[in-house]
């Protein structure tokens, strides 16, 4: 009862700040704001509804000041005196400045709010400075503070009375990257970390209200990754480490946990959620002979980490945490499944993106395979899910990014064991035919908004192509299934750049042909077997009659159909399947795609770099748009190919009268091209490429993510984010 009597009394505070003109000199008042038992953030929100915030900022403004100042008042003297330090109202003052923060935010008048000086009587001491620094060092002095958030050091006793002189370095949260000591893990320690660090990201969310041209609106970010935080390195490495030593399984009790409840899965999944937004920076590489980062702490000691140990410490980590869905036992749903992998390949991004030294190591040994085998079931995985298409764009762009590398190709050739997890067609092959077949699903059975993607998977197709030694039966027919749906002329006419889509699959062909005949029997047969698409491609017709038949027996098939976007001739779009995980029922939605010659560096002889940006709504086929590419199609190797090739297996076939593929295949094995082809082109690799239009996606992408995930409280709900609009489902 005592509980629910505090709480009507908490409710009617609420209603005095909203209703009553000044209440900024009655201290009672305020002790007894911070210091009723609710116990929880949930009770905040619940007992502050959105309407009473947006009263007391539009009509008691006064008010809502005086309870910013006092509220942060109140937390740097818990910081200021820490053995007298009072739990309860140091985490209702959290929770209260979780609460209003994003209400601020939304009016561009409050917007700047923190970043003014406090008037001399409110902001005491810290008058002289922004009331955003203040509130900033004292967050991060309390993430810091012995018996509150961390455990005290046995041996240093009066270390606990002085925040403002403790070595933060000695209290890092877990051992890992740069710290070998395990600390004692504590259920409360854990609890109050992941509080302050909601605070600090309901903080950092200025950038989903701002406008994008606004320049400080990242300011927060900027402040907290910058020197001026003290604690930059411990904080650093205490996320990193948090994340990357966790291991939801544990001792791998069946349903262990069930019985037990995890303080650690909150907290992760926070920390990895400030982790990757203060990895996010406008600024770009500030000395690339140096490769350093001046301005982001954060990045610049991300892309400092060389020790091989390191490196290991946080593959494993986050292998272990993507391959989570993976894991099989004889029990179902008896190993606990976690949720937050979407935020995972964000952070292996990151790394691999600031730190060159770690994706090598990455790419060093089969371990690429490790990280690729979970990349490749999410991908499949989400396929279908509207809501999962982002996390579809993710993985791809990790897999863009990976295969820039030669030796990514060639660790595809290892075997691949089939794991029941991922559903697809059953094959014997490599990680490349893996690859590849799930390339050709999303393509095929893919939600229709993917289409975007298409040109990006297919150029990874191309980066590896020069590498695989053998490609599966299964994986051969999927290739030419590909040309043969995208070399339909309705819809290389449907669209000014859908014929690129052929281009990448030709130069695939040419690379395998040119530089791994030998043992790609199987594609060289189904080339042969399908050689009649090829045929067709090389004498597509591109007079206007034809162009204008091909258009409109496609119309009179598909009318009735949504019009606008040119589908691709093999998307069906499915229904959508509910992501069980997430309770808001909404959908924020993604900045437009980067195209991938804007992703890629610029490479000599690239055919994709000459197609000129072309306005679709006014583009129209015409005869001379089709010879200006029909010409260029890559069909000299495969036309050679066919005339030497076919007439000597029509022949063996007559001969020894051979229907078995088998035998066919037995004899192009041991067939040679050598000096019948045409000189072997340059390998062409497109490596990814960094700008302004990535950086956007990726930060529309992250910031969608978090908002959705953060449902206990629902920190952003309803409110006016402009960094994406919310689709209500």
């Amino acid at each position: 009862m005592g509980n629910s009597g505090s709480k009507v009394n908490f409710r009617k505070a609420v209603i005095e700040l909203t209703t009553k003109r000044s209440k900024g000199e009655e201290d009672t008042f305020w002790e007894e704001l911070w210091a009723s038992n609710v116990s929880s953030a949930a009770d905040i929100f619940a007992l502050v509804p959105a309407e009473d915030v947006r009263s007391l900022r539009d009509n008691t403004p006064n008010n809502l000041a005086s309870l910013c100042y006092r509220t942060v008042d109140r937390l740097t003297a818990a910081r200021d005196s820490p053995s007298s330090l009072n739990t309860v109202k140091v985490l209702n003052c959290v929770r209260l400045l979780t609460r209003v923060m994003p209400y601020l935010f939304e009016d561009s008048d409050w917007r700047g709010f923190f970043w003014s000086e406090p008037p001399s009587e409110e902001g005491g001491q810290h008058a002289s400075q922004p009331l955003a620094h203040t509130l900033m060092s004292t967050l991060t002095d309390l993430l810091f503070c012995p018996d509150f958030t961390v455990a005290s050091i046995s041996s240093r006793p009066e270390s606990s009375e002085d925040l403002a002189s403790l070595d933060s370095c000695e209290y890092i949260w877990e051992a890992g990257v740069g710290f070998a000591t395990k600390p004692p893990q504590n259920v409360d320690h854990d609890s109050r970390r992941t509080e302050i660090l909601k605070l600090l990201l309901t903080c950092f969310s200025e950038v989903m209200y701002a406008p994008i041209t606004d320049e400080n609106r990242m300011r927060w970010i900027a402040r907290f990754t910058s020197a001026e935080n003290r604690h930059v390195l411990p904080l650093f490495t205490s996320l990193l480490n948090v994340v990357c030593a966790y291991d939801p399984v544990g001792y791998g009790l069946p349903y262990n946990y069930l019985l037990f409840s995890d303080s650690r899965e909150p907290l992760v999944q926070t920390a990895l959620q400030v982790l990757i937004v203060c990895l996010d920076s406008d600024s770009l590489r500030a000395d690339s002979e140096k490769n350093e980062y001046a301005d982001n702490f954060f990045i610049n000691y991300l892309s400092r980490i060389h020790r091989e140990e390191d490196f290991d410490f946080m593959l494993k980590g986050m292998t272990r945490l993507l391959a989570n869905p993976l894991q099989s036992t004889y029990l179902p749903n008896s190993t606990k499944k976690i949720t937050f992998h979407q935020e995972l390949l964000v952070l292996l991004w990151k790394c691999c993106e600031y730190n060159q030294k770690f994706m090598f190591y990455v790419l060093k040994t089969s371990d690429v395979l490790e990280i690729l085998v979970p990349i490749l079931y999410h991908i499949n995985d989400s396929r279908n899910d509207p809501a999962r298409v982002g996390l579809i764009h993710m993985g791809v762009f990790i897999v863009l990014l990976l295969s820039g590398e030669r030796n990514f190709g060639v660790r595809l050739n290892k075997p691949y064991t089939p794991r029941a997890a991922i559903d697809v067609q059953p094959f014997t092959g490599t990680h490349a035919d893996l690859l590849i077949i799930v390339f050709h699903k999303l393509i095929t059975t893919g939600n229709h908004r993917l289409q975007s993607l298409f040109d990006c998977l297919l150029t990874i197709v191309v980066n590896v192509s020069p590498y695989l030694k053998s490609i599966s039966m299964v994986a051969a027919n999927k290739l030419i299934h590909l040309v043969e749906a995208f070399s339909t002329p309705w819809f290389l006419f449907s669209s000014p750049v859908n014929h690129h889509l052929v281009f990448f699959l030709l130069e695939v062909f040419n690379n395998i042909i040119q530089y791994q005949f030998d043992g790609n029997s199987n594609l060289i047969y189904t080339i042969i077997r399908k050689r009649q698409v090829f045929y067709q491609l090389a004498n597509l017709a591109s007079d206007a009659a034809s162009i204008s038949k091909s258009l409109q027996s496609r119309r009179g098939k598909t009318k009735g159909e949504e019009g606008g976007e040119a589908k691709s001739p093999i998307v069906a779009s499915k229904p959508s399947v509910a992501d069980s995980n997430t309770v808001i029922s909404a959908n924020p939605s993604l900045a437009a795609t980067p195209h991938v010659s804007s992703m890629t560096e610029k490479g000599a002889g690239d055919w994709a770099r000459e197609c000129a940006e072309t306005n679709e709504e006014s583009w129209v086929a015409t005869p001379e748009w089709v010879e200006s590419w029909k010409n260029k199609l890559p069909l000299q190797t495969i036309m050679r190919l066919l005339q030497v090739l076919v007439p000597q297996v029509e022949k063996i076939c007559i001969d020894k009268g051979l229907t078995d593929e088998s035998e066919i295949l037995k004899f192009l094995q041991h067939g040679t091209l050598v000096g019948l082809l045409p000189v072997p082109h340059p390998i062409l690799i497109r490596k990814y490429q960094a700008n302004a239009g990535t950086n956007h996606w990726f930060r529309t992408y992250l910031w969608g993510i978090i908002y959705l995930r953060n449902v206990d409280p629902p920190i952003w709900y309803d409110t006016d984010v402009k960094l994406f609009e919310i689709q209500k489902n």
